[in-house]
């Protein structure tokens, strides 16, 4: 089965580095994964999406139309990509940028307001991390255990900021485990 997740935002909110982990999380899992990044003309505060596609069999083209997943972070962002998630998948909104939803009654709307996490933990630096693992813990792409692994050794060479960001994990997992779906 192949699943794809469009992880879009502004440049600064930490969104290509969703995307790597969770391909890293995949791939820790044994599947095949493409990651594809795109940005726009600024890197910091312009448009930054990347796709992340995650099969068990050979993965025939990369650039996906329909993606099955998105994590918006920002109102453009949702505007523009969540016309075409296909229908069961699940929408990820920054409720704390995006006052909003996406106006589907055919998906998973997961809405958290990732900044209030992230300020309670002590960082807005984190907050990519909390939607992220809110994202995982409903979609369930892969497994936490793997996504914790990714987290690890992507912040290997930065140890310190380790725990950190596995506080954001578990608390985003919460938040993704308590929301009701919007269908």
């Amino acid at each position: 089965m192949q699943s794809e997740v469009q992880f879009a935002g502004f440049g600064g909110q930490g969104i290509m580095l969703m995307g790597q982990i969770l391909a890293e999380a995949a791939m820790m899992e044994g599947a095949e994964v493409v990651w594809i990044p795109s940005y726009g003309p600024e890197m910091r505060g312009g448009t930054a999406y990347c796709t992340v596609v995650i099969s068990d069999k050979p993965i025939g083209s990369p650039i996906i139309r329909n993606p099955r997943h998105l994590v918006a972070m920002n109102r453009p962002s949702l505007e523009k990509f969540a016309p075409f998630v296909k229908k069961g998948g699940v929408v990820f909104v920054n409720a704390s940028l995006i006052a909003v939803g996406s106006g589907r009654s055919d998906v998973d709307e997961l809405r958290v307001q990732i900044i209030d996490i992230a300020k309670g933990l002590g960082s807005l630096k984190v907050a990519n991390i909390v939607a992220l693992a809110a994202f995982v813990e409903r979609s369930q792409i892969v497994s936490f255990e793997s996504l914790r692994a990714a987290v690890k050794k992507k912040f290997a060479l930065k140890e310190k900021l380790i725990p950190l960001n596995m506080q954001a994990l578990d608390e985003g997992r919460k938040a993704g485990s308590k929301q009701e779906a919007i269908a």
